[in-house]
Formats: structure tokens, C-alpha cells, sequence
């Protein structure tokens, strides 16, 4: 039996890399069926997809309407969980599984989403240390790749946070595994549809990390999460200082908004291990004093963290300099 897969992708002011995802999901060794479009927009000139199908032309694609549905956002309204949420409304009624991705996150070939649909199958002979039996998958992620060009500490993030093993977690894991039990990337992440339907989809309400607070009701709920090393996007970002400071405020934010979720479980150690790890990759890399601007930047990440835990004693005015999500503070919180 075919099993329908359908793509929710929030989009903003897109480049190339998103006419380079219509183009391998077209080419998928499994097919979709569907790509949604969350089409934030500004302007007129964005509107009903204009942006996408005059970023098409420019790059010789051909736009196909029943294949690609475009769905207007204004700037305004979007959020990180409510729009993902709105995109799942808009899927095939024959979906059996959703993925969601950014607009950045490139297959690295074209066996994505078989690789991504293998990992809700579990054996009893499965290798893999945190393996559990039997379970059902409720999500399955991918690994994220840093491209030729990225920096050495990109490279380094990248391996450490999406190593080349299989894992699964579930509700067991959590005390061995902390935080990172809960850690799953909607940059590439395929969700059994039935399962999250049934548990409510994202929050309405997510400054950022919507996918986490998910993977934490789905463990809780006796479900568990997949990382499929085998399927792979190219995703890397090489931020500033300042931007790091602002998307860890912003992570501290949604954990300090969600206490069911995050209360009690800590992830600051994941930190001290993070940039020991660093150390050595980049001595192995015959590149050591690469830990000075690497630790530079880790200053940066554990300050905004520090004080988006504190977001609620912080003005207005001191927030908005500290996120990189503005629109939400300004439109209600």
C-alpha cells in the first residue's frame, strides 16, 4: 500500500535553496504527494505566491500549482507553532505522514523521505544503545549537514548535534539523556499523522521551539522519537555572537513558557560537554586556537540563555533588544 506523504514549509523572503527542495522532492525515490507553502508576507508583491513563482522563473522552475499550494501569512500573524499548525490543516486527506522543513534545509539526495518513513519501523534486532522494541514512533528527524563552505565550528556543530548513528528516545531515556530526549529539529522532521492529531498538533503560542515542546508531549505520552541519521538535508547557519545571544534568549524563553515541558530537566551541561568536544575537534583539525572565537560565541549563547530565563522580570523595551522574534512580544506577549 502507498503510504502519502505530504511537505509544510513556513517561508520567508526565499532564495534559491527553496526552488532547490521543490526540485528534490519532485526527484524523491519515494514520492509526495504535496508541498504546503506558509507564504509570509509583506507586500502585494508577495501575495497568493508571487515571490515563489517569480523566484521560479529566475531560476528556470516550473511552478506547479497541484503540487505546490501557496498559503498567504501576513508578517504580522505568523508564529513558529501556530503557522506550522495552520500549514497541517491544508494537507491531502489520504495523508498518512506530514514533514515539516524550513526553507533552507536541502536533501542531500534524493532518498529523504525514505529514509525519514524507515525510521517509524523499529526491530527487535535494532543495534542501536537507546533502542526500544516494539515502540511506536511518533516523529522521525533528519541529520543536518554543513556544507563544504561552512566554517570549522559550523562543521564541528553540526556532527556534534547530528552524529551518524541512529537513536531512538523515549520516556526511559530522559534521565540519562536530559534534554536532549526531547531534542528533535523540525528544520527536517516527518510526524505520523494520526499521532500528532491526536495529541493536538503544535502550540498556538511558540516564540520558538515548537518542536521540542511537541517531542515532549509525544515522550510523555508514551511515544518515541526517531533520529534518522541516514536521511539528510544540507543546513548550516553561521551566526554572529549577537545572534546566537538572541536565538538562545529566545530558546530560554520557550523553555521558561512551557514548565510542563522543560521544569526540572537542565541542559546547561550539555554545554560544558559541547565546548570540550569543540576543543578537541578543532586540535584534531590542527586548527586549536579556533576555540577562541568558537568560546567567544558560547559566551554569547549561555548570556542570552541566562536572560531569557529571566524574560518576564526584563520591560518590553529590554526584550525586543534581546529576541530575535520581535514580532511575537509585539503582537501579545
Amino acid at each position: 500500500m502507498h503510504t502519502n506523504v505530504n511537505v509544510v514549509i513556513p517561508a520567508y523572503k526565499p532564495d534559491q535553496k527553496l526552488i532547490e527542495i521543490f526540485k528534490m522532492m519532485e526527484a524523491s525515490s519515494h514520492p509526495v504527494e504535496k508541498i504546503i507553502v506558509m507564504n509570509t508576507v509583506e507586500s502585494d508583491d508577495d501575495k497568493e505566491g508571487r515571490n515563489i513563482i517569480k523566484l521560479s522563473d529566475k531560476h528556470g522552475y516550473t511552478y506547479n500549482k497541484d503540487f505546490i499550494e501557496i498559503i498567504d501569512v501576513n508578517k504580522e500573524d505568523f508564529d513558529h507553532g501556530r503557522t506550522r499548525k495552520e500549514g497541517a490543516t491544508h494537507i491531502s486527506k489520504d495523508c498518512d505522514y506530514i514533514l515539516f522543513m524550513t526553507q533552507d534545509a536541502v536533501p542531500y539526495d534524493s532518498e529523504l523521505i525514505k529514509e525519514l518513513l524507515n525510521g517509524f519501523s523499529v526491530s527487535d534486532d535494532d543495534s542501536v544503545e537507546n533502542c526500544v522494541s516494539k515502540t511506536i514512533i511518533g516523529v522521525s528527524y533528519a541529520r543536518q549537514l554543513a556544507r563544504e563552505t561552512s566554517s570549522l565550528a559550523e562543521k564541528f556543530t553540526r556532527n556534534f548535534n547530528y552524529p551518524d548513528e541512529d537513536m531512538v528516545k523515549s520516556l526511559k531515556d530522559i534521565e540519562t539523556l536530559g534534554i536532549k530526549a526531547f531534542f528533535c529539529s523540525n528544520v527536517c522532521a516527518m510526524y505520523k499523522r494520526d499521532i500528532y492529531e491526536s495529541l493536538g498538533g503544535f502550540i498556538d503560542r511558540a516564540v520558538f521551539n515548537e518542536d521540542m515542546v511537541f517531542a515532549n508531549k509525544l515522550i510523555k505520552n508514551g511515544y518515541a522519537i526517531k533520529y534518522a541519521s541516514k536521511a539528510k538535508v544540507y543546513h548550516t547557519h553561521d551566526y554572529t555572537g549577537m545572534q546566537q545571544y538572541k536565538r538562545n534568549f529566545d530558546l530560554a524563553v520557550s523553555q521558561k513558557m512551557n514548565p510542563d515541558a522543560f521544569e526540572g530537566i537542565s541542559s546547561e551541561s550539555e554545554g560544558v560537554k559541547y565546548v570540550i568536544a569543540a576543543f578537541k575537534y578543532f586540535c584534531k583539525n590542527k586548527r586549536p586556537f579556533e576555540i577562541i572565537p568558537f568560546g567567544i560565541n558560547c559566551v554569547y549563547k549561555y548570556l542570552g540563555y541566562r536572560k531569557g530565563k529571566r524574560y518576564n522580570t526584563l520591560s518590553k523595551e529590554q526584550i525586543l533588544k534581546c529576541t530575535s522574534n520581535r514580532a511575537f512580544f509585539e503582537n501579545g506577549e
